[in-house]
């Protein structure tokens, strides 16, 4: 294509309706035609980035191949396009501030008066087009909020402009809810026209309309959305609730939502999507009656997103193991030595989840003492792999008190130790190591048999690394440092080959396991979690 097309996708009425999902099946709907699609998120918070966030805020902190800490949606549209993401892929209303106060500190606009028109729109549109440089055909823009969110205000007028500027090279999907009122026992169309209006209010005609619902709308409720909406019929498309978001895509193409975007954005209508190993991924799932039951244990399992990556890669290897995921999220600091058999004993296998702070440490401690003890399948990811190392050193090494610097800064031992590039670093935002590193795994370890080759590379977020001070009595005691950076030397996996499964890695496999690639770790974790059962 010689021009590249933009889709914005907005929403209304209340927030969490799965914009980000809408978005990442439009796009893989247009990929599996032969497109080549990107997907940004542009999120309206004053945040540089939501790596400073805390979970309870904002979910899981998803990061990029470049080192970006971003919203958890990113991880949506890889899971679904499977390609990776970059910090263009995510920008926040401080960071659209934050690049035109610099410019103007340093006199980029000749003394002019800086205002959100036009500066902060252009700066925002500028971010837009970024991603054309890459010659993608279609770049999806979701933007973040509800139509009517102060905070939103300046991304709405950018798309208003756009809108002008691009002609039939740019489109807006709004996505509303449709509420269903018992007492009345029917569903209310009013809260999608006042939100439509809005977003006509400030300058913008939505093209095509996605009705979030529970359950199936009947034809004369389409036919009033799109009259009260000046939408056309068959451009008002219905997001039923599925048992999975990887149906989304399929309910999607049911109603032919790529095939009016194309035709709306005068393209040719040819080719049907290839969706082939997608629903033989769901063909997979649906089949699967045998579950295996793996423990998650962390500190925020009391919150939907707080390890959404993780939970999706769990799922995506139970079903290419053609297994049923009985997840069983475990809070960490409920576990004790008393009770750690109780919660643990009827699992096949314990994931260990990432995290910071010392809030729960000691029961993550516990069930990995458990897991160890017992032999049974046991992954540590992030911290948890710290713990893994703090554990064996208390246990079996005889380190009374061996702990992280993190956790505690005059332990005797300090297996787990601040990295010497972070000792000085006092702003915490986009500090850490992050975003992909090389990794070279040992031949004869299990690591390097899961992923089949012995050169990897995989994305970090952490300040604290396993220390190498310690590495020679891990070993010859019988925890084995199998992965390590060429370039530094630092640790990235331990594993105990004596044992059927028990990996820690200082990295996150999470990041990059998606619906046609589940990570090779992932998928023999739940293999090996399959076979203790």
């Amino acid at each position: 294509m010689a021009d590249t097309k933009y889709i914005f996708v907005s929403g209304g009425v209340v927030s969490s309706l799965g914009k980000g999902i809408v978005s990442a099946s439009l796009g893989k709907l247009l990929q599996a035609r032969g497109y080549h699609v990107t997907i940004q998120k542009f999120d309206p918070y004053i945040n540089i980035d939501p790596g400073t966030l805390n979970p309870y805020e904002h979910g899981e902190c998803y990061v990029t191949v470049d080192g970006h800490e971003a919203d958890l949606d990113l991880g949506h549209y890889e899971r679904f396009l499977n390609i990776p993401t970059t910090r263009a892929n995510n920008v926040t209303t401080g960071r659209i501030y934050q690049t035109v106060i610099d410019k103007e500190r340093k006199g980029d606009y000749l003394g002019k008066t800086v205002q959100v028109i036009p500066q902060i729109t252009d700066e925002i549109k500028r971010n837009v087009k970024l991603l054309s440089k890459h010659k993608f055909d279609f770049v999806i823009t979701e933007i973040g909020g509800t139509v009517g969110d102060i905070e939103s205000l300046p991304f709405i007028e950018s798309v208003r402009q756009l809108k002008w500027e691009l002609g039939k090279n740019c489109i807006c999907v709004h996505l509303t809810y449709v509420p269903y009122i018992a007492a009345a026992k029917e569903y209310k169309t009013k809260p999608t026209q006042h939100s439509v209006k809005q977003l006509q209010e400030l300058g913008i005609q939505p093209d095509v309309l996605v009705l979030r619902t529970e359950r199936r709308l009947k034809q004369d409720l389409i036919q009033k959305v799109a009259r009260f909406c000046n939408v056309e019929e068959n451009a008002v498309i219905q997001s039923i609730d599925v048992p999975t978001i990887y149906e989304v895509p399929l309910v999607l193409q049911e109603q032919n939502m790529d095939a009016i975007v194309l035709k709306k954005m005068g393209l040719e209508v040819n080719s049907t999507p290839d969706m082939t190993k997608w629903k033989g991924f769901l063909q997979r799932k649906a089949q699967a009656t045998e579950t295996v039951r793996i423990g998650l244990v962390g500190k925020y399992v009391e919150l939907q997103d707080a390890y959404k990556s993780i939970d999706e890669s769990l799922l995506q290897a139970a079903i290419y193991n053609d297994r049923k995921l009985d997840l069983c999220l475990i809070h960490s600091e409920k576990i004790t030595e008393a009770n750690v058999a109780e919660l643990l004993a009827g699992l096949d296998g314990i994931l260990v989840a990432p995290g910071f702070g010392q809030r729960g440490i000691e029961g993550k401690l516990t069930a990995i003492r458990y897991a160890r003890e017992n032999d049974k399948p046991c992954f540590g990811v992030c911290l948890g792999m710290q713990c893994m190392v703090i554990e064996f050193a208390r246990n079996v090494l005889g380190m009374a008190g061996a702990n992280s610097t993190e956790m505690e800064q005059t332990t005797p031992y300090k297996v787990i130790d601040l990295m010497e590039n972070q000792k000085n670093i006092i702003n915490m935002g986009g500090s850490m190591r992050l975003g992909a590193f090389d990794c070279v795994l040992q031949k004869d370890s299990k690591a390097y048999m899961a992923y089949g080759k012995e050169q990897i590379q995989e994305r970090h977020r952490h300040r604290f690394e396993f220390n190498n001070e310690y590495r020679e009595e891990f070993e010859a005691a019988g925890m084995k440092c199998v992965g390590e950076n060429p370039d530094s030397g630092l640790v990235e996996v331990v594993e105990i080959p004596t044992l059927q499964w028990f990996i820690g890695t200082q990295y996150h496999p999470e990041y990059n396991s998606t619906v046609v690639n589940p990570h090779p770790l992932f998928v023999s974790f739940v293999k090996a979690a399959i076979e203790n059962k």
